[in-house]
């Protein structure tokens, strides 16, 4: 049997390797995320502008206000009353909503 120092020299031994492997498998992860990050946000970036582009054209041929999905950031919308500024305010609440979460989505 083996001594008791030739023991925990092999089990730091094999803990480094094991540790080394499992920090290489990571880090090449990361890697693979690091690199599809922007082509994904790129993505959900275009297809949100291109969401906000049929809204707007749908608004304009329609003049209906938009109808509440499931989808919605917020389930209730603004009062009829509410001034352009407040509609607008509430819209860039919105978006900067979106964008924290699609940037801690990545």
């Amino acid at each position: 049997m083996p001594s008791p120092d030739a023991l925990l020299k092999a089990t730091v031994s094999r803990l480094a390797a094991r540790l080394g492997h499992g920090l290489a498998d990571a880090a090449a992860e990361v890697a693979v995320l690091a690199q599809d990050a922007p082509e994904r946000l790129k993505r959900e970036w275009d297809l949100f502008q291109e969401e906000v582009q049929a809204e707007a054209e749908r608004l304009e041929r329609d003049g209906d206000p938009p109808q509440a999905s499931a989808s919605d950031v917020t389930s209730s919308s603004p009062p009829p009353t509410a001034s352009p500024q407040e509609q607008i305010d509430r819209l860039r609440a919105k978006v900067a909503d979106l964008n924290t979460r699609v940037e801690g989505s990545l």
